[in-house]
């Protein structure tokens, strides 16, 4: 391991080399939640941003996922990069995103997913895929302008701000190599495990 004071800069240098290596999605990651019933849920999301503030994501706030932050915040990410035999695991808190940093990513992104947005009442029940379609028809026709689609209320980012970050590389005859940062008053400390 390089000898990093700094997690998110280590993060950020696998994650450069994963852009490279991996052949779809390097920005995916497992999410994990607890609902309200005290269950664990994993589902894979894209990481959009991230800084010494923390992990980004964005998803309907009526979902499943986001119900589930509402109710715990505490939740764990977890990367892995089979192409480089990497894997990173993340424990820490998410809050909402603002305003202004959900209205930004949501103008950048394609004028297929805004109206994904706006359609899709995602996690209920939908009953035939035929209203989806129908949905999707109805805000095609309310937002002809394609360049002014405003974000819905209903959709925003999270933020996870880490409080452990776990490095793992993948080891000879199954000895790994892992390196743990934890907060501890506000600071980074890390260990070998």
């Amino acid at each position: 391991f390089k000898d990093e004071d700094n997690p998110i800069i280590l993060f950020k240098e696998w994650f450069e080399e994963a852009k490279i290596s991996e052949i779809n999605d390097a920005n995916a990651f497992t999410l994990g939640t607890i609902d309200s019933n005290n269950y664990p849920s994993t589902r894979i999301v894209l990481l959009k941003d991230f800084d010494v503030a923390g992990f980004v994501f964005y998803t309907n706030l009526n979902s499943d996922k986001s119900k589930s932050i509402k109710i715990n915040s505490n939740v764990s990410m977890c990367f892995h990069w089979k192409s480089l035999s990497r894997q990173i695991r993340i424990l820490g808190s998410a809050s909402q995103v603002s305003d202004i940093e959900a209205d930004d990513y949501f103008q950048s992104r394609s004028h297929g997913s805004k109206i994904g947005a706006w359609s899709s009442d995602q996690s209920s029940t939908l009953y035939k895929r035929e209203d989806l379609y129908n949905s999707i028809n109805k805000f095609e026709n309310k937002f002809i302008n394609e360049k002014k689609i405003p974000r819905p209320d209903h959709w925003s980012g999270w933020r996870i701000k880490p409080t452990e970050i776990e490095f793992w590389l993948d080891g000879e005859s199954r000895i790994h190599e892992r390196l743990k940062y934890y907060k501890k008053d506000n600071n980074w400390k890390k260990k070998l495990l």
